[in-house]
């Protein structure tokens, strides 16, 4: 955290030689925490801004160092440690705590923290300059449940399945040093602290450049609107870092627009430019935006955003949201069509009207989708269903216009982390939907003008549940535990306190377990024969609809609703004068009244149509160029 201007903060040193092979080092020069100086020495510098006095702990050092007080609460002093030296903070009441800006916490969120050296790691992808967003298909992963060991350098071994697979970015789930050996990531402490259960920074690092030299981008996923319920000590010398002004599902809302909000603000501000720049990161994701609030004269997300995008210049970086108020706002693009801001947001409305089409569910915030095809061709064409109407689930109004902007601000799904796992037992959709409807809205989400993301594994109908799991002890374990099972008690099935029992207890080993991948079902003959069925429509996305998505604007989409659950969609490229043409019977009845094809047929799932008649969950898309004789 600091009070100090903005720092410019990126080191980027190259030896003589550009090639692939030449040796990089990456460092972000930290306001805070440890930092190898050139001369060896450490400097420690920390805000701690409620306590008068602070000295540094070193392993192995049976005394104290005092640190010397500076103006605005902070704290400094350089030491003879050196790399590998393991530490803490000493509080006055003789309280230790780990450094808030730690870069690697090998004994968990209570253990010391470690100086590490940053430019230790030499980097091998220097000619690396990443890719467009038009070209990006996302594979949502956690690393913990990716593979059998759930390390940074087991994942190395998938990137050639996902490179043939036909994804060209992947989108990591939150690697911030949470407590435990095993959570979502969304319990994080400390910041820019890769998990110690995931491995070393510099396996992380391994990672990333392994996936460059592969051609995948990596996003990662970072939380910016809480602090994890275990391990979180900076109230303790810096109660700054909450306030009460506003309230969050958590809590007292991370400080952003209160007193002694500017330190907060570049603690945030600097971790996304850290994992940007010294982890050479393709872009970010920040989790749930909607809880993170700030009246201040200009918003976090927006100076985030600018600093961010100024220091990777003229790398292009991309930048997500996950925001349920459906802000198209926040997802501006400038007079050049770049994003002012950011780059696309996570579209849950894509996700529920593909869902309910598929499963017919209608409980909770499904009640407001199900049925309703206008919705489900809003969602199609414009993006967000919800523009502003009023939704049942939430009371209230929701969402802005969002036909403006172009397809791609959108990212579409037909599952992820939180639609899987935010269900009882976290079914994936194939056990819930026919495999006839899945192959539909699959087909329907991978070849949209949207951004498509996979969840791991769904790729080849992964049969592996993705329940929520994590490891807390004690009363907070029984907390967690108990209010997990009673989130689910307004649900008809789980009225009965004996069938809540059966949910399975987050915190247990068994509920992490059955999250992990079982690649040995890919070869499987129907798993390999969905596997194959997704890397022929990938193949189909990239040589045709990648083409065709570049040159589309705002107001690309509009749509016709011929039946309930059947609409036809059709994407204009106004510099090609063509039209990408979604015929689609998201229904178990034939449906009359739908064009025939005018041009080449891109893909056909499900039976074809006949006459004007497509049959129950049948796709079709195909290319017309009106002008065309």
């Amino acid at each position: 955290m600091a009070s100090t201007p903005p720092i410019s903060s990126f080191e980027f040193e190259e030896s003589t030689s550009s090639s692939l092979n030449s040796n990089t080092t990456r460092i972000h020069h930290m306001p805070a925490g440890a930092e190898i100086r050139p001369d060896g020495k450490v400097r420690f510098r920390v805000w701690a801004p409620a306590v008068e006095s602070l000295s540094l702990s070193v392993e192995g050092h049976d005394q104290a160092i005092p640190f010397s007080a500076e103006p605005g609460g902070w704290y400094e002093l350089t030491h003879e440690a050196g790399e590998g030296t393991l530490y803490r903070f000493l509080l006055p009441d003789g309280t230790l705590v780990p450094d808030p800006a730690s870069r690697f916490q090998p004994g968990d969120v209570h253990g010391p923290s470690e100086v590490i050296s940053p430019t230790a790691y030499r980097w091998q992808d220097s000619a690396w300059r990443g890719r467009p967003w038009s070209d990006a298909v996302l594979y949502e992963l956690h690393i913990g449940a990716f593979t059998e060991d759930g390390t940074f350098l087991a994942a190395i071994e998938k990137l050639d399945h996902l490179v043939q697979l036909g994804v060209t970015a992947i989108e990591i789930m939150p690697v911030a040093d949470f407590p435990g050996k095993r959570n979502w990531g969304y319990d994080g402490v400390f910041l820019y602290a890769p998990d110690s259960s995931y491995g070393r920074p510099e396996d992380f690092k391994a990672l990333i450049e392994a996936a460059h030299l592969r051609g995948l981008m990596v996003i990662l996923d970072v939380v910016y609107n809480h602090f994890g319920p275990d391990g979180n000590v900076i109230p303790s010398y810096a109660p700054q870092i909450f306030t009460d002004r506003h309230k969050t599902p958590w809590g007292d809302a991370v400080n952003y627009d209160n007193d002694g909000s500017e330190a907060v603000r570049e603690f945030i501000i600097h971790n996304a430019l850290y994992w940007i720049e010294e982890f050479n990161l393709d872009g970010l994701r920040l989790d749930a935006v909607h809880a993170i609030k700030d009246d201040s004269s200009r918003h976090i997300l927006d100076e985030l955003a600018e600093r961010v995008r100024a220091a990777a210049f003229p790398r292009p970086v991309h930048l997500l949201l996950e925001n349920e108020d459906n802000q198209a706002s926040r997802l501006s693009r400038n007079e050049r069509g770049e994003p002012a801001s950011f780059t696309a947001q996570w579209n849950d409305d894509m996700h529920h009207v593909l869902h309910t089409a598929a499963t017919l569910e209608s409980s909770g915030y499904y009640g407001d989708y199900k049925n309703d095809t206008e919705k489900l061709g809003r969602a199609l064409a414009e993006g967000f269903a919800f523009q502003g109407e009023v939704m049942r689930a939430r009371n209230t109004s929701r969402g802005e216009p969002s036909a403006h902007l172009p397809p791609d601000a959108f990212v579409a799904f037909m599952q992820n982390h939180d639609q899987i796992g935010n269900r009882a037992f976290g079914e994936r959709i194939n056990a819930i939907a026919s495999p006839e409807a899945v192959h539909a809205i699959a087909a329907i989400y991978l070849l949209l003008p949207q951004t498509p993301m996979l969840f791991m594994g769904e790729e080849w109908g992964s049969s592996q549940p993705f329940p929520f799991f994590c490891d807390f002890e004690g009363e907070l374990g029984k907390l967690v535990r108990n209010g997990r099972r009673e989130e689910f008690t307004n649900f008809p099935e789980f009225q009965d306190p004996q069938q809540r029992e059966r949910i399975p207890d987050p915190n247990a080993e068994a509920t992490f377990q059955s999250a992990k991948l079982d690649w040995a079902q890919s070869t499987e003959e129907v798993h390999a024969e969905w596997l194959e069925w997704y890397r022929r429509i990938l193949e189909v996305r990239k040589r045709s609809v990648i083409p065709h998505v570049r040159e589309m604007e705002g107001y690309a989409g509009m749509f016709e609703v011929i039946g309930a659950g059947a609409v036809v969609i059709r994407f204009w490229n106004a510099q090609s004068d063509r039209q990408l043409i979604l015929a689609a019977n998201l229904s178990d009845e034939s449906r009359d009244g739908f064009p025939c094809p005018a041009g080449p047929v891109l893909w056909q799932e499900g039976g074809k149509q006949v006459g004007n008649i497509m049959r129950p969950w049948s796709v079709r898309w195909s290319f017309h160029n009106p002008k065309k004789k």
